[in-house]
């Protein structure tokens, strides 16, 4: 947390939850801006059509993210994710080089992968410490977010064979 811009110290599991709500918040909120860029990006229409649905499903798990925190009396917000910074970095740099189209879609697709399977462990991380905490709401509103998190990579994974296949030409 912080307090005046100075870190505090984490004294149990609670801050822990917060902090970790937080941080996935702010992953979120990068997640919707770099899915527009993606979709913008990519040639395969398949592709494209996932990336603007998860940037729907995003919305929707910034604002569980809100409820959640609200429900803890604490804000969104003032904890960069500096993992999903790096992922999106990646993301970014694969646009900025300007590949082959098949290519490109290849490397956002599996850019796209690594950061699903970064919030997945996230959201189960948060699940597991809202059943411990005993907050059963959360739970539920945390597991959502998962479960829609498995379903974009199984999505993904389902477009992997014949984008890749495309690449190899």
């Amino acid at each position: 947390m912080t307090s005046g811009g100075m870190s505090m110290r984490m004294t149990d599991l609670q801050d822990l939850y917060l902090e970790g709500l937080q941080y996935m918040y702010s992953a979120e909120e990068q997640q919707l801006e770099a899915l527009s860029q993606m979709a913008g990006a990519v040639s395969n229409s398949g592709l494209r059509q996932g990336f603007e649905q998860h940037r729907e499903q995003t919305a929707g798990q910034i604002g569980r993210l809100e409820q959640i925190l609200g429900d803890l009396g604490a804000q969104p917000g003032g904890k960069p994710c500096k993992g999903m910074q790096g992922l999106i970095a990646e993301g970014q740099e694969i646009i900025e080089k300007g590949s082959e189209s098949a290519v490109r879609d290849a490397s956002l697709l599996a850019a796209a992968q690594r950061a699903e399977h970064y919030e997945i462990s996230a959201y189960g991380t948060l699940r597991t410490y809202a059943e411990i905490l005993g907050r059963s709401q959360d739970m539920d509103l945390l597991r959502t977010s998962e479960d829609e998190e498995k379903a974009n990579d199984l999505k993904l994974t389902g477009l992997a064979r014949s984008i890749n296949m495309e690449a190899m030409s």
